[in-house]
C-alpha cells in the first residue's frame, strides 16, 4: 500500500472556492524530504537545458531577489545545521561539500537559491501603496500547467484570470491580503490538482476535454496523480516584496487507501466542482474513472 500523502486538504462539507491561508510557524517555511536529491537534480538539469522556461527576472528586481537568496541561506544554516552551514558569505551543503558564494556574479542570486530547496519562488512587488503585486522574478521547475513566460511582468489578478472564478470570489480578497501581509506572519495554503503523470516540469495541460479511454476505475490508482502544491506567502522585510513559495508533492491515487476518509471527500469534491473549474483542471480526461476509483476506496456506493 501506498504511502499515505502528508497533505490532505480535503474536508467535511461541500466543495468551495476559499484562500484557505493558515498561520505558519517561522521555522516551517522549507521541508526537506527524502526526494531531495531527485527534486534537486531535475532543477539543475532544467536550469542548465531550459532555463528560459524556468527562470525570469525582471529589472528593479534586484534587491528583493538578493533579500530572498540572503535570507534562504541564513535560514537554512539555523533551521537545518544538519545540512547547511554559513561560513560569512559562503553556504555550505553538508551533505555534499558543495559551496555558493553569495556574491558571486557569475550566478544570479534567485537561480543560486533556487538549488538549495524543494521549493520554488516567485518574487512579486508593487510600486507603491493601492498599487497592484506584480511577479518581479521567479524560479520555477515545478510548474503545474502553466508557462512562466505566460506571467511574469504581470499583476495578481491577470496572472490568475484562466481560473474559472478567480476574479469574482479571490481577486480582491488576495489583492487585500498581499497589502496588509506583515512580515512577522507568514503564511500557508494547500492547492490540489489531478494529473495523468507524474513529472514535476507540467507548463502544459490544461483545458484538456478529451477522455483518454485507457484510464479506467480499475486502474485509475496507478494512472491519475494527486499533485498537491504546498503553498506559502511571506514578506521580506528590507524590499517588501512578497515570496510565494511552491511546494510539490505527487503521490498516485492509490495512496489514498491509507486515508479513505479523505478519498470519499475528494469523491464527492469532483462531483460538485462547477463544469468550468472541472475543464480548467482537465478533469473530462479521467475525472469519471477517478471517482469511481476514490468512491471504492472510500466504501462509498458509486
Amino acid at each position: 500500500m501506498s504511502t499515505r500523502p502528508p497533505y490532505l486538504p480535503f474536508t467535511e462539507g461541500p466543495w468551495r472556492m476559499t484562500m484557505g491561508l493558515l498561520a505558519m510557524k517561522p521555522q516551517d517555511w522549507i521541508e526537506i524530504d527524502r526526494e531531495y536529491e531527485s527534486y534537486l537534480a531535475e532543477k539543475r538539469r532544467l536550469l542548465a537545458e531550459r532555463r528560459d522556461a524556468v527562470f525570469a527576472t525582471l529589472p528593479g528586481s534586484e534587491a528583493a531577489t538578493r533579500e530572498l537568496q540572503d535570507n534562504l541561506a541564513g535560514f537554512l544554516a539555523e533551521r537545518f545545521p544538519e545540512r547547511f552551514r554559513l561560513e560569512g558569505r559562503l553556504l555550505r551543503r553538508l551533505t555534499d561539500g558543495e559551496a555558493w558564494d553569495l556574491d558571486d556574479p557569475s550566478e544570479h542570486p534567485l537561480a543560486r537559491a533556487g538549488l538549495w530547496v524543494q521549493e520554488d519562488f516567485c518574487v512579486l512587488e508593487s510600486a507603491g501603496p493601492g498599487e497592484p503585486y506584480v511577479l518581479t522574478a521567479a524560479t520555477l521547475s515545478f510548474p503545474t500547467r502553466w508557462k512562466l513566460a505566460d506571467k511574469i511582468g504581470r499583476p495578481l489578478l491577470a496572472i490568475h484570470a484562466p481560473v474559472p472564478g478567480y476574479a469574482e470570489r479571490l481577486g480582491r480578497p488576495v489583492d487585500r491580503f498581499f497589502e496588509k501581509l506583515a512580515p512577522e506572519r507568514p503564511v500557508w495554503r494547500i492547492n490540489w490538482s489531478l494529473t495523468d503523470e507524474p513529472t514535476l516540469f507540467q507548463p502544459e495541460g490544461h483545458g484538456r476535454k478529451e477522455a483518454d479511454p485507457s484510464i479506467t476505475a480499475e486502474n485509475a490508482g496507478e494512472r491519475v496523480w494527486l499533485r498537491v502544491e504546498r503553498q506559502t506567502l511571506r514578506r521580506l522585510p528590507s524590499s517588501g516584496a512578497v515570496i510565494f513559495g511552491i511546494r510539490i508533492y505527487r503521490h498516485p491515487l492509490s495512496s489514498l487507501a491509507a486515508a479513505p476518509e479523505a478519498a470519499g471527500h475528494l469523491a464527492r469534491w469532483l462531483g460538485e466542482l462547477p463544469e468550468d473549474l472541472a475543464r480548467y483542471k482537465s478533469l473530462p480526461v479521467f475525472g469519471v474513472a477517478a471517482r469511481a476509483y476514490l468512491q471504492k476506496l472510500a466504501c462509498v456506493e458509486a
